[in-house]
């Protein structure tokens, strides 16, 4: 399988996260993060390799954000395991089902975009989960906003607080253009809709899978692990909650990841 690196060296190497043609220790230099931070973000079971600040908090995994808060507040939970590649989620779910999620897309970004997160909530709603999503104009649980201009991500979003969802998603327009390929953009769209409901990379515990480079693997730490019944323990190639994308590439949810959303949902 072709993979791409979850951060960006040039301008061809696009995933679900990326930095603009700098190496991943020229933005480190830029602005450090502390031993300390670090500590916090490898002790909730995320990656610490390659944690950027950012607007609002800290980047990890490519395209989580985690806020000051959440690094400190944040309490024990399992995680959900499909196979050898896992399918994970944290115990940060969504309350109160069935319950209808609205989303809306900010007017700071292209009209085509919404077409590719019609589509990607179409794919939600396809699986007669216990939650539907809704686009509606304002006032939504979820908010697709534009980056600021040099967000080092193609995408972002947090997980769920308090069995709310996480409330924004903030997309880079600057790089993916007024017109980016309505499947490729509806998959990270909706991946980014899985972290808001509570998912994990499905490759956490081996990010080279789809990544590339250096194998990442911080263990399961003190959240725990729990494979979903029923799932096969060979890698997962299709995956629509794998931490890097290849430029162009549509990810529909496979069998496993519809496994997955009915355990949960």
């Amino acid at each position: 399988m072709i993979t791409k690196r979850l951060l960006l060296f040039s301008a061809l190497a696009v995933t679900l996260g990326l930095t603009s043609c700098q190496s991943e220790e020229e933005v480190m230099a830029d602005d450090q993060v502390s031993e300390q931070v670090l500590k916090q973000v490898s002790d909730l079971g995320f990656s610490n390799h390659n944690v950027m600040r950012v607007d609002g908090g800290y980047l990890v995994e490519g395209d989580i954000l985690l806020s000051e808060k959440e690094l400190n507040s944040f309490a024990e939970r399992k995680l959900l395991r499909v196979g050898e590649e896992e399918q994970y989620h944290t115990t940060n779910l969504v309350a109160g089902l069935p319950r209808v999620i609205t989303i809306s897309m900010d007017y700071g970004l292209p009209k085509t975009y919404t077409a590719a997160l019609d589509e990607a909530i179409t794919r939600y709603n396809a699986e007669g989960l216990k939650i539907t999503f809704k686009r509606v104009s304002r006032n939504a649980d979820i908010t697709i906003r534009k980056a600021y201009g040099t967000a080092p991500y193609l995408a972002s979003a947090g997980f769920p607080v308090n069995g709310n969802p996480h409330n924004q998603i903030l997309v880079n327009s600057r790089y993916m253009g007024v017109r980016p390929d309505q499947a490729y953009l509806a998959t990270i769209l909706a991946h980014e809709i899985g972290h808001c409901i509570g998912f994990r990379h499905t490759d956490f515990m081996s990010r080279q899978y789809s990544c590339g480079g250096v194998p990442v693997n911080e263990g399961a730490s003190s959240i725990g692990a729990v494979q979903v019944p029923g799932t096969p323990s060979n890698p997962d190639p299709n995956s629509w909650m794998l931490a890097c994308i290849g430029t162009g590439d549509d990810r529909p949810f496979n069998e496993n990841d519809k496994i997955a959303l009915d355990y949960l949902y």
